[in-house]
């Protein structure tokens, strides 16, 4: 894959790219369907199979109606679209400013359990600028969350940077860190394909009461007791936290615009994501519109 040099205007899909699969909760199949937009839009959502009134989700932080089991996003007609933070982070991370996603059903599909296949998605078509200047969120000062030995914090740098430490007794995980510079090409070649992870009891569980339906080792690492089950292993040696960080990115993104900052967690998650996000735009000291391009951004280029 080829990248170009970013510059300071937004971004949107050179061509419309399609694909088909299951949602992890649901096990029922799904259509995405991401299309090109224009200046401002945006990350929006259309459900195809609602009603047309009601259809058009906007990807943002205050439209988040529950953290569990993933990030579900709602409009004011109650309509809801599941699952949202593995293509958020590809469109984040590849740089898209605005899209539009047509989805026929409740929830984004799990394909391999990653942003690599809506990774690949965006690279077959690559990106087009818009003649309007890209607005980043600059973090001013630093802010935090934090719930029991958990936490979360934002704060100011000249970039974006992901530093976040997982935690698990399991020895299939322990303790893992990772320290990552979150520009374009990075994220597709050392985030985007880290798999969501879980254990097989928890698993078992979850089906059991009618979750995670669609849930396989075909899209997840799944983890019993200190052994891993899948056979294939690992991606990464640090996989667990590497999707940790896949994760952060997905939430960030809906503070509707890429963020100049830091961000540094600490066994934190979906929930803790969102809180965040919320407390800085909550503080308008915190923040600012910034214009200027990241420097030596990368982004896919368009027919590449």
């Amino acid at each position: 894959m080829q990248y170009q040099t970013v510059t300071a205007l937004q971004h949107t899909l050179a061509g419309q790219t399609s694909c088909v699969g299951i949602g992890l909760h649901t096990g029922k199949p799904v259509r995405v369907t991401l299309k090109p937009a224009g200046i401002d839009h945006g990350i929006v959502f259309v459900r195809q199979d609602a009603p047309e009134f009601a259809r058009r989700i906007a990807a943002l932080v205050d439209k988040v109606t529950t953290t569990e089991l993933g990030t579900t996003l709602a409009n004011s007609a109650g309509v809801t679209v599941a699952t949202v933070e593995h293509l958020m982070a590809a469109l984040f991370g590849m740089g898209v400013d605005n899209a539009v996603i047509e989805i026929d059903g409740p929830e984004v599909p799990i394909l391999d359990g990653s942003s690599e296949p809506f990774i690949e998605m965006i690279e077959m078509v690559g990106l087009r600028a818009l003649g309007a200047p890209r607005r980043m969120l600059e973090v001013l000062k630093p802010v935090s969350v934090e719930i029991g030995n958990k936490s979360a914090r934002l704060e100011p740098f000249d970039g974006f940077e992901l530093d976040v430490t997982v935690e698990f007794a399991t020895r299939a995980i322990g303790r893992q860190r990772v320290v990552f510079d979150c520009t374009p090409q990075n994220f597709a070649s050392g985030l985007g394909s880290a798999r969501t992870f879980g254990f097989l009891h928890q698993v078992e569980a979850m089906q059991a009461k009618g979750l995670a339906l669609g849930g396989s080792l075909e899209n997840a690492v799944v983890i019993d007791g200190d052994d891993i089950v899948n056979q294939e292993g690992l991606r990464f040696g640090d996989e667990f936290v590497r999707h940790k960080a896949l994760d952060a990115v997905g939430d960030l993104a809906l503070a509707g615009a890429p963020i100049k900052g830091r961000y540094v967690a600490e066994r934190a998650g979906h929930e803790m994501n969102v809180a965040l996000v919320r407390a800085l735009l909550a503080d308008p000291k915190a923040w600012r519109w910034n214009f200027a391009p990241l420097a030596g951004e990368l982004l896919p280029a368009a027919g590449a």
